[in-house]
């Protein structure tokens, strides 16, 4: 039998279909997944909730276990994470959207983190975000229809003392303008995904 969660999200509800035993592991310590792939990510995954004894204080490690064996948590993944700490689905869903190191979505093979904190932001974060949605054609937040990059913005990055700050592929780079950030977006779209900038 299943039931049926519904989770409001910032922009939009999920709707998640989950067993209504499966807050319960089975008899054989597994938790049971109908969509999942059977591999060794997800063999890690619960390796990960087990090594935690399923402790729902353990939700953040889980969900960066997670992230970082499937690159992103999608709604089915998330109902997994939840029915292995037997937690309920709204509270994983909750703590994943609201950190932003967390992504609900497939993440660009490029990613361009623009810091809107503070000093950032009078420095012109924004005008940053704006530049780079104008040209790359994505939404903060998106990734591009063609996969080359993804727009993130970040609540704040710890680098105040060279504002405004960009975080390019890992690599946190100051005193950025639009021009400068531009470029970089330029060499990722026009030089294809097996180059950087």
């Amino acid at each position: 039998m299943l039931s049926v969660s519904r989770w409001d999200g910032p922009t939009q509800g999920v709707i998640m279909a989950s067993a209504t035993a499966t807050a319960k592991t089975q008899g054989n310590g597994r938790i049971p997944t109908k969509g999942l792939a059977a591999d060794n990510r997800q063999k890690m995954l619960a390796a990960a909730m087990k090594r935690h004894q399923y402790q729902a204080d353990a939700l953040i490690e889980v969900l960066h276990t997670a992230q970082e064996l499937y690159g992103y948590l999608d709604p089915e993944l998330l109902v997994y994470i939840a029915q292995g700490l037997k937690l309920p689905p709204s509270r994983v869903y909750g703590v994943a959207t609201f950190y932003h190191f967390f992504s609900l979505k497939p993440k660009g093979r490029h990613t361009c983190v623009v810091c809107m904190g503070t000093a950032c932001y009078v420095k012109g974060a924004a005008t940053l975000v704006k530049t780079v949605e104008d040209y790359a054609k994505v939404r903060s937040g998106e990734t591009r229809s063609d996969g080359s990059m993804s727009l993130i913005q970040a609540r704040c990055i710890g680098a105040c003392g060279i504002a405004p700050a960009v975080v390019l592929d890992g690599v946190v780079v100051g005193n950025q303008t639009p021009d400068s950030v531009v470029t970089h977006v330029k060499g990722w779209i026009e030089n294809g995904s097996d180059r950087t900038a």
